[in-house]
């Protein structure tokens, strides 16, 4: 009993940190995208592929009002993991800040430092007292000079550049498979394959049309585009019959 009334002293307060180094607030917040279903980006030698898996709803909701993808700059797009409501914040200032870096620079943000204003945003809701870390953790993919680039922000606000990367549930096990499978040899579909084909094997049962949302941006276009309904049962379909033929 003495031992919870010592942490509970320390998680109450997001300025405090316990005497082994932690703040529990980002530690919880951490938690809370791990409850989240997951997302998955990979870098190939094309561009950048998202795949996203959505939370299983009442058959009456639209799908696509689910943001856990969303194209933040004609090059840039943005996967989540997490508290939808907290991502919807933090993509809403990710847009504002490729905007003005159009209108002040007249040239598009890079995604390293549109990754990094992200980051710094998530951290100052680590360290003032009145506000709570963002339950959210990103997946931030795009084309700068005509090379891809693929970054994670987590709830403390750090950021890494990653080749592959999955957030949100059972990450660890799709992280596994992603680091056992991936080549940089990879095109945008062998992205695919490998991103879907990750997140069956943590989830247990193959991925269908209805769960997932696929994105890409090109490496010679540069344009972020999401794979149509249509189109994903056809990427899936492909993938099953591949399979078929190898067994």
């Amino acid at each position: 009993m003495a031992g919870q009334e010592h942490q509970m002293a320390y998680d109450r307060g997001i300025t405090i940190f316990s005497p082994d180094g932690r703040i529990y607030q980002v530690e919880y917040a951490r938690e809370a995208v791990k409850r989240g279903t997951p997302s998955v980006g990979v870098r190939t030698r094309d561009g950048v592929v998202f795949v996203v898996h959505l939370p299983a709803q009442s058959p009456l909701m639209r799908t696509d009002s689910i943001e856990k993808l969303r194209k933040i700059d004609d090059h840039i797009g943005i996967a989540s993991a997490g508290h939808v409501a907290d991502g919807r914040q933090l993509m809403d200032y990710a847009r504002r800040d490729a905007q003005v870096n159009r209108l002040r620079y007249g040239e598009p943000i890079d995604t390293n430092t549109l990754t990094r204003h992200l980051a710094d945003v998530i951290q100052q809701y680590t360290q003032f007292g009145g506000t709570r870390p963002f339950g959210v953790a990103f997946i931030v993919g795009g084309i700068d000079n005509g090379t891809p680039h693929l970054y994670e922000t987590d709830p403390s606000g750090m950021s890494f550049e990653w080749n592959a990367v999955a957030v949100g549930g059972n990450a660890r096990e799709i992280q596994e498979y992603l680091d056992s499978n991936y080549s940089e040899e990879l095109d945008l579909d062998g992205g695919i394959r490998l991103a879907v084909s990750a997140l069956s094997t943590a989830v247990g049962e193959p991925v269908t049309s209805e769960r997932i949302r696929i994105a890409t941006i090109r490496t010679d276009t540069t344009q972020f585009r999401e794979l149509s309904p249509t189109e994903v049962s056809e990427k899936l379909a492909g993938m099953d019959s591949d399979s078929g033929s190898s067994s």
